[in-house]
């Protein structure tokens, strides 16, 4: 997925956003089967574990975390998203994650604090 930030010391880490978005992912879904009754509580935990991880990291940043979670039906899901801020500092990641049931679309946005 598409990840945008200039790189430079002290900014947003799309790689370790990345990671901690997978791990979350895994730990909350893991290998269960797509179920509509949970969506509801995997979508929240998701969100919530993230951005537990991502402010456990002690770095001066707001975050925004959106998931969304789709039944493999053959059906598309098309997502898209534009910001207005700080390119040098402030940073997006998007992780698609799959199983053979479901598709999981995590965004994370950190705004650095002034």
């Amino acid at each position: 997925m598409e990840e945008y930030n200039a790189g430079g010391e002290g900014s947003f880490n799309p790689e370790e956003a990345d990671v901690i978005v997978k791990e979350c992912i895994e730990s909350v879904v893991g290998a269960d089967d797509y179920s509509q009754s949970q969506v509801n509580k995997w979508t929240a935990s998701i969100v919530e574990r993230c951005l537990t991880q991502l402010v456990k990291q002690g770095k001066p940043y707001k975050y925004i975390v959106t998931c969304a979670v789709m039944q493999k039906t053959g059906a598309g899901l098309h997502t898209a998203n534009s910001c207005y801020w700080d390119t040098a500092m402030d940073g997006s990641s998007t992780v698609r994650w799959e199983n053979r049931t479901m598709y999981c679309v995590v965004s994370v946005f950190a705004v650095a604090v002034a």
